[in-house]
């Protein structure tokens, strides 16, 4: 394993475009701090984001997770290019003269994504950690390390939109295109969740018969890991019960979900073994 991501890593290193990328994205997941700092008035009272909650443990694991993974594309644009690189600069092929099998190359791609997410993940958690500990109300042990699953949940979510990544840029062989293929197949998701809809017109709480239905797709599966946390907020939650509506959201990790994520991964990297191995290179 050692040995094939030391050869990742030295294509990494020496792509100019792939190192830029990577500073950019370390450098906006360091930049959720900065939200720290935001004031905003309204109605002519000065609101500050870090007196509000955000920051408190255990919310700031899942509201860090759910903007950092809002970040990914980034990362996917590293993963794609590399893919490309490999046909454009003929190093996919030389690699196999050179003895790689094709099941290795794979793998050498593969724990980079792996290797791409928990470096993620780690800086993500050591980020919240410190915000936490500087403006959490609560800091107690318990609470501290309380609602973790928002860590695993989005090591999970990067390791599965990388690994799509990684079938897409296999599958076309251009970054752009790769990029490109991913956001038409969101587009095809949203259009059948429109489809759904239409086909369960008329029944009351449609939601609740569409939703099982497209928590099997990919991209859905993967935004449902970590679910939207602003109206988790004290201070939301109060403002919508003034108005009269309330919130009854589960915003836990489903295991299902972690599950159907992971199988979808291991779907991609098979496709993109199978499609190398079929293709004459």
């Amino acid at each position: 394993m050692f040995r094939l991501l030391t050869i990742e890593f030295h294509k990494l290193k020496h792509n100019r475009a792939s190192r830029v990328l990577s500073i950019i994205y370390f450098g906006l997941l360091t930049s959720i701090a900065l939200i720290a700092a935001i004031r905003f008035n309204i109605f002519g009272e000065t609101i500050h984001l870090a007196d509000q909650g955000i920051f408190n443990f255990p919310y700031i694991w899942h509201f860090n997770t759910y903007v950092a993974a809002t970040m990914k594309f980034f990362l996917l644009l590293v993963i794609v290019s590399m893919m490309a690189n490999e046909y454009s600069n003929k190093t996919l092929k030389q690699n196999l003269i050179d003895g790689l099998s094709k099941k290795e190359f794979i793998l050498s791609k593969f724990y980079t994504v792996i290797a791409f997410a928990l470096i993620s993940t780690i800086f993500v958690f050591v980020v919240s950690l410190i915000l936490g500990l500087i403006y959490s109300d609560y800091n107690e042990i318990g609470i501290i390390f309380s609602d973790l699953d928002y860590i695993l949940a989005f090591f999970v979510k990067l390791v599965g939109f990388f690994s799509f990544g990684l079938f897409l840029g296999i599958l076309v062989k251009r970054s752009a295109f790769a990029v490109g293929a991913m956001f038409i197949w969101l587009i095809i998701e949203n259009m059948f969740r429109g489809f759904l809809y239409y086909s369960f017109r008329g029944i009351k709480n449609a939601s609740e018969s569409i939703d099982p239905i497209m928590q099997f797709l990919p991209l859905e599966s993967m935004t449902n890991l970590i679910k939207e946390p602003g109206s988790r907020l004290g201070a939301v939650r109060t403002m919508a019960e003034k108005v009269g509506s309330g919130f009854s959201k589960d915003y836990s990790v489903q295991f299902l979900d972690i599950v159907i994520v992971c199988t979808w991964t291991f779907i991609f990297i098979y496709l993109s073994y199978a499609l190398l191995k079929k293709r004459d290179l």
